[in-house]
C-alpha cells in the first residue's frame, strides 16, 4: 500500500476539479465528493501506517520518482519519499481534514459559497500532503506555495466584509516575506549539493561535510525564514490570530493539520541540513531555540488578554508552535514531532469546540457567553478534555508530548529552554483555565438562545476527543511505538538523535507548575482573589496595554512599510509627472503640430488646390467645368477627335 501513497494527495486534488465542474448540480452540492475522497485517503494512510509498522527496523523509505524532463544538466521531476515522518503526517493530514469536512456540513450550511469553500477545502489538503510526500524541494515549494494560496481564498472567504479581506492579505503578504528566504535558501543548497534538488541527498550532504559550512549556515538561515513566516514564529507571527477572520473550520485546519505544521514539517524533514548549520550540539544556543523559546513566551502572554476565543487558541497555537520549534533545535527531534502529532487532535478539538460555541451565540467574544456547559453539554465536555489536553495534564496527550520536549531540553543541556518550557506550561494551564471560566461558569451573558450543535458538528467532537485523550499513550514508558512509528535514517549517516529514558521527576513536576497554574487562574477567576491588583500596580497596567498592543508589533511593521512606501511613492509620483506624463504630452503636442501641417499645407493648398483648379475659387473651378460639360454631342465628338489625333502623333514621332 505504501507504493500507492501518491494517491493520497491525488485523490483530493481530483475532487477539488470535480465540485469546482459539476458541485452545484449534486445533490449535497460538493460535500459528499469532498468527505468521500478524504474518506479514502484516509483509509489508505491507515493502512500504509500498519504497512509501515509492520517492517522491520532499520526500515528503508519507499521512494519512487518520475522524472519530467531535463533542462542544463538540471533534472526536475515529481518524486515521492515515505518514511516514518510522512506516514505519521498522511494519517494525521488526513484524518484532521475529514473531521473537517465532515463538520463543515453544519457550520456552513446555507453559506453563500457552499460549493467553492468544499474545493477550496479538498484543495487545501491535497497541497499539503503533496507537500508532506515530496522527495525534493522544489516539489516541497509547490506544496508550500499551494497551501498559502488556499490559505489566502479561505481565509478570506467572506471577502464581502473589509476585515476578512484583510486577514486574508495580511497573511498572504507575512507568509510571502518568507517564503522569499525560503526560494532562495533553496536555490543556495541546490548549487551547494551540485545541482541537486533531493532532500535525501541534501542531508546527507549536509551531515557528511560535502557543503561547507558557511554556505550551510546561509542556506538553512534562509529557510528558516519560510518556516518564520509559515508556522508564525516571532516576529512573523502576527498574521495568524488575525487569520481567525475565516471560517471556524479552515482555522481547524489550518492551526491543526496544514499551514501552521508545514514549517515544522520543513525542519523536521530537512534536519540534516538544519542541524549541521545551525551546530545544535549540547548545551550549545542556536537561532532554531532561542526563536521557538521566545514564540512560546510571547505568543503566551498574549493569550491572556483576549476576548475572541478563536483569537486565545490562535496565541496558543503559536505558543505551541514555538514548543515544536524549540524542541528541533535542542536536538529533540522525536519529541518535537510528537508534539505536533498530539497537539493536531486536541488544537482541531477546541477550535470546532469553538466553532460550536459560534455558531449558538452568533458571537466571537467570551464576554458574551458564560454558562454554555448548561446548553451545550457535549461541547462542553469535549472543549474541557481539548483544554486539560493542551494544559498538558496527565494523562491526557498533551502531557505525553509537552513532557518529551522538557526531557530534551533538560538531557541535551537547555536548562534556559527548560525553564521556558516550564512557563510555558504555567501559563498554558492558566490561559486555558480563564477562557473555560468566561465560556461556561457563570450565568449567560449573550443574546438569543444558545442550543448544541447539530450532530454533522457534534460527532467530530466526540471523535476528535477520543485521540486528545488516547494519543500520547503511543509514546508512553513501555509503550513507545510513537518512536519505532517514525524512525528513520539517512543512508550512510549514523544516528543523530539522542533519546531519553521517561523521567518522572521531571514529570510530576511539570505536571505539578501546570496544576499550580490552574490552580491560580481559578483563585483569580472563580473566587475573584487578587481582583483590581492590575489596576494598582502601575507595571501592570503597562504590562497589560502592551499586550492589548500586541508588543506594539503592527504599528511597527506598518511604521516600516509607510517608511518604504513614501519614498518609493514619490519616487513614482515624480516619474509619472515628469516622465509619463512628459512623453504623453510630447506625443500629443507632436500630434498637434502633425495635424495643423495636415490642415494647412496637405489639405489646404495641395488637395484643395489642385480641386479648385490651380488656386481657382470652387465657385469658378465649377464654371470651367460647366463650360465642359454642355451636353452637346458635336462637342464631344470633336473633343474626342483632337484627342486621338494628338495621340497619333505622339506615336508617329515615337517610332
Amino acid at each position: 500500500m505504501l507504493d500507492k501513497a501518491w494517491l493520497i494527495p491525488l485523490i483530493p486534488a481530483l475532487s477539488f476539479v470535480v465540485i469546482l465542474f459539476f458541485g452545484k448540480r449534486l445533490p449535497k452540492k460538493g460535500a459528499e465528493v469532498g468527505i468521500t475522497a478524504l474518506s479514502l485517503s484516509f483509509v489508505i494512510a491507515l493502512l500504509g501506517a500498519l504497512e509501515w509498522t509492520g517492517k522491520e527496523v532499520p526500515r528503508e523509505a519507499v521512494t519512487a520518482h518520475h522524472e519530467w524532463f531535463e533542462l542544463g544538466g538540471v533534472h526536475f521531476g515529481a518524486g515521492m519519499h515515505i518514511d516514518g515522518l510522512a506516514v505519521m503526517m498522511l494519517v494525521v493530514v488526513t484524518f484532521i481534514s475529514l473531521m473537517v469536512h465532515i463538520y463543515s456540513t453544519g457550520y456552513m450550511h446555507g453559506d453563500r459559497r457552499y460549493t467553492y469553500f468544499f474545493a477550496a477545502l479538498s484543495l487545501f489538503t491535497a497541497a499539503m500532503l503533496l507537500l508532506v510526500v515530496a522527495d525534493n524541494t522544489l516539489q516541497l515549494m509547490i506544496g508550500w506555495e499551494l497551501v498559502g494560496l488556499c490559505s489566502f481564498m479561505l481565509i478570506g472567504h467572506w471577502w464581502e466584509e473589509g476585515v476578512n479581506s484583510g486577514a486574508a492579505i495580511k497573511a498572504f503578504i507575512t507568509t510571502r516575506t518568507g517564503d522569499v528566504g525560503l526560494m532562495t535558501g533553496i536555490i543556495t543548497l541546490f548549487f551547494a549539493a551540485g545541482r541537486n534538488f533531493d532532500i535525501e541527498h541534501l542531508n546527507h550532504a549536509a551531515l557528511t561535510g560535502e557543503i561547507g559550512h558557511g554556505t550551510l549556515l546561509v542556506g538553512a538561515c534562509l529557510l528558516f525564514l519560510g518556516v518564520m513566516g509559515k508556522s508564525a514564529q516571532f516576529p512573523l507571527h502576527v498574521w495568524l490570530p488575525d487569520a481567525m477572520a475565516g471560517p471556524t473550520p479552515v482555522s481547524a485546519l489550518i492551526h491543526a493539520a496544514t499551514m501552521v505544521v508545514a514549517g515544522v514539517y520543513l525542519v523536521a524533514r530537512l534536519y540534516g541540513v538544519f542541524f549541521t548549520g545551525f551546530s545544535i550540539e549540547v548545551g550549545g544556543t542556536n537561532l532554531v531555540a532561542i526563536i521557538g523559546a521566545m514564540t512560546v513566551i510571547i505568543a503566551a502572554l498574549l493569550a491572556f488578554v483576549q476576548d475572541d476565543v478563536k483569537k486565545v487558541l490562535a496565541y496558543s497555537t503559536v505558543s505551541q508552535l514555538g514548543y515544536m520549534i524549540m524542541a528541533l533545535g535542542v536536538g529533540a527531534w522525536t519529541a518535537a514531532v510528537f508534539h505536533l502529532f498530539t497537539h493536531a487532535f486536541f488544537k482541531a478539538l477546541l477550535f470546532l469546540g469553538s466553532g460550536s460555541l459560534i455558531h449558538a451565540v452568533h458571537s466571537n467574544n467570551m464576554s458574551e457567553m458564560g454558562g454554555m456547559r448548561k446548553f451545550m453539554p457535549t461541547t462542553y465536555k469535549t472543549f474541557m478534555i481539548g483544554s486539560v489536553a493542551l494544559a498538558g495534564i496527565f494523562p491526557l496527550a498533551g502531557f505525553w508530548s509537552k513532557d518529551e520536549i522538557l526531557l530534551g531540553a533538560h538531557e541535551n543541556g537547555f536548562p534556559l529552554m527548560l525553564i521556558v518550557g516550564l512557563l510555558g506550561a504555567f501559563m498554558t494551564a492558566a490561559y486555558m483555565t480563564r477562557a473555560c471560566y468566561l465560556i461556561f461558569a457563570g450565568e449567560y451573558r449573550g443574546h438569543g438562545h444558545p442550543h448544541e450543535s447539530p450532530p454533522s458538528m457534534a460527532w467530530p467532537l466526540r471523535i476528535l476527543a477520543v485521540p486528545a485523550v488516547l494519543a500520547g499513550l503511543l509514546n508512553a514508558p513501555g509503550i513507545e511505538l510513537f518512536h519505532k512509528w517514525v524512525e528513520f535514517e539517512i543512508p550512510g549517516v549514523p544516528a543523530f538523535l539522542p533519546e531519553h529514558a521517561f523521567n518522572p521527576a521531571l514529570a510530576v513536576g511539570s505536571l505539578a507548575i501546570a496544576l499550580l497554574g490552574i490552580a491560580l487562574a481559578s483563585a483569580y477567576y472563580f473566587r475573584g482573589a487578587l481582583n483590581g491588583l492590575s489596576q494598582r500596580v502601575p507595571i501592570l497596567q503597562t504590562g497589560h496595554r502592551v499586550l492589548v498592543n500586541k508588543y506594539y508589533l503592527d504599528d511597527l511593521f506598518l511604521a516600516i512599510i509607510r517608511g518604504i512606501q513614501y519614498p518609493i511613492a514619490k519616487a513614482a509620483y515624480w516619474v509619472n509627472q515628469n516622465v509619463l506624463d512628459g512623453v504623453i504630452n510630447g506625443v500629443g503636442k507632436g500630434a498637434q503640430a502633425g495635424a495643423k501641417v495636415v490642415y494647412e499645407v496637405i489639405d489646404q493648398r495641395i488637395i484643395d488646390g489642385a480641386v479648385n483648379g490651380a488656386g481657382l475659387s470652387a465657385e469658378e473651378g465649377g464654371s470651367i467645368l460647366r463650360h465642359l460639360q454642355t451636353g452637346r454631342v458635336q462637342q464631344y465628338a470633336a473633343l474626342l477627335f483632337g484627342a486621338a489625333a494628338v495621340l497619333a502623333m505622339g506615336l508617329v514621332v515615337l517610332t
